[in-house]
């Protein structure tokens, strides 16, 4: 992959530091607000949707850092970071999970009229989806959509579908890291103003995979809910991914302790 361009501090109000991490520090009615921004602006710009387990992913891979140091829009997708946030004085108002703004996004793109396109899922569930999101929002445009099931030598025929479709957003229904290199490697190519990861969220638009109840999401378990639907692909993912990030947070709080009792000596 070559090398992607970091967004500057000049084009973003301060972020929040968590762990390493940079994110923007804005709830969802801001997110929203800072999606039709870069819309308007026109040049491709990618968001970034950063969980336990993707803050310890950024943490073991550098050319994860680089593409999350380039995207225009860093989000709280976890309780889990929003809750870290605070333990270390640094806090993010709220969650901004990727499915809930992809939601949000249909909302807007049907009053805005922007376009949409979705990368990513299979054949079936895209064709699903898309006829239930033209019941749910009768005048929201849908440019085009496309399987991830392709290869590396399709790149070049899946970007000129894309940018023959002139989408206003692109949702890639891809996994993770997948989707955040495949958007960073060809953004400028694709054209497309705002780019977002959505992962399985559209497998749950065409009602393929269930979402948890809202109180298991508002009480921080919704992994878990995700890991007992899925133990075989998603059990070691994210036990393994959550005890890791518990350890950074630990490590970075008792950091944090050690510096406060240095400075009162």
């Amino acid at each position: 992959m070559g090398a992607v361009k970091a967004v500057t501090s000049t084009q973003l109000q301060p972020r929040a530091n968590i762990l390493g991490i940079e994110l923007d520090r804005l709830d969802m009615r801001e997110t929203i607000a800072r999606c039709e921004e870069i819309i308007a602006r026109r040049a491709p710009s990618q968001h970034l949707a950063v969980s336990a387990t993707n803050i310890v992913a950024l943490h073991d891979d550098p050319k994860l850092r680089e593409v999350a140091r380039s995207c225009a829009l860093v989000s709280a997708d976890g309780l889990g970071v929003v809750w870290a946030s605070r333990l270390l004085g640094n806090p993010l108002p709220e969650r901004v999970n990727a499915m809930d703004l992809m939601e949000r996004l249909f909302e807007v793109a049907e009053e805005k009229g922007y376009r949409i396109f979705f990368l990513g899922a299979t054949d079936e569930v895209l064709e699903v989806a898309a006829a239930r999101l033209r019941e749910r929002h009768p005048r929201l445009v849908i440019a085009g959509y496309r399987n991830g099931y392709y290869g590396a030598a399709e790149d070049d025929s899946v970007i000129d579908e894309v940018r023959a479709a002139k989408p206003d957003i692109l949702f890639a229904a891809m996994p993770s890291p997948k989707k955040e290199y495949w958007l960073a490697q060809h953004r400028e190519r694709l054209g497309v103003p705002l780019l977002i990861g959505v992962g399985g969220a559209i497998d749950v638009v065409a009602g393929h995979a269930r979402r948890a109840p809202l109180w298991v999401q508002r009480s921080g378990f919704e992994w878990l809910y995700r890991m007992v639907q899925e133990p075989r692909r998603l059990a070691r993912r994210f036990l393994v991914g959550n005890a890791k990030f518990l350890y950074l947070l630990a490590a970075a709080l008792m950091t944090r302790r050690r510096s406060r009792v240095r400075r009162l000596m």
